[in-house]
């Protein structure tokens, strides 16, 4: 099983009234572990393995693109409660289309001293023209860094 480990410190202010992170926040924080993942660091060599948009949003020479959220799941398993330590996000892929692909998570992290899986959830990526709005297929640099990704 390939997966890609990122972890995300939370806020102080990511709680809510009932002292744990919201069905927002985590949305949020899934956005935050995705760009982790899929954008180049500063340092290109501190980039993940599936990181392949430049922060202009290119692939090599190719795009400037969007990545649009076609759909979102989000099982909730367990409260999260505030911890210092990070919550660890397992992302990986579950198809890679033309156009598309899907990116499923689990979200981890430790409570009461047990390492606790908090939420399942899938990400649907649609690949668009920022010139033309429109669906483009996966550039093939990206398509052979994200396959080893891939499972069932």
């Amino acid at each position: 099983m390939t997966r890609v480990h990122i972890p995300i410190h939370l806020r102080w202010g990511d709680q809510d009234a009932f002292g744990h992170v919201n069905n927002a926040t985590i949305t949020k924080l899934m956005e935050e572990a995705r760009v982790r993942a899929f954008w180049q660091h500063e340092n290109p060599d501190e980039s993940g393995p599936l990181a392949v948009f430049t922060p202009d949003l290119k692939v090599g020479e190719e795009g400037p693109y969007f990545t649009l959220i076609a759909r979102q799941d989000i099982t909730y398993l367990a409260p999260m409660p505030y911890t210092q330590a990070p919550i660890e996000f397992q992302l990986w892929l579950t198809k890679l289309g033309g156009s598309s692909m899907h990116v499923a998570y689990e979200i981890r992290g430790m409570a009461d001293g047990e390492d606790v899986l908090f939420a399942t959830a899938t990400t649907v990526i649609v690949l668009a023209s920022q010139q033309t709005m429109r669906p483009v297929r996966i550039p093939a640099a990206a398509r052979a860094k994200w396959e080893p990704f891939v499972e069932a």
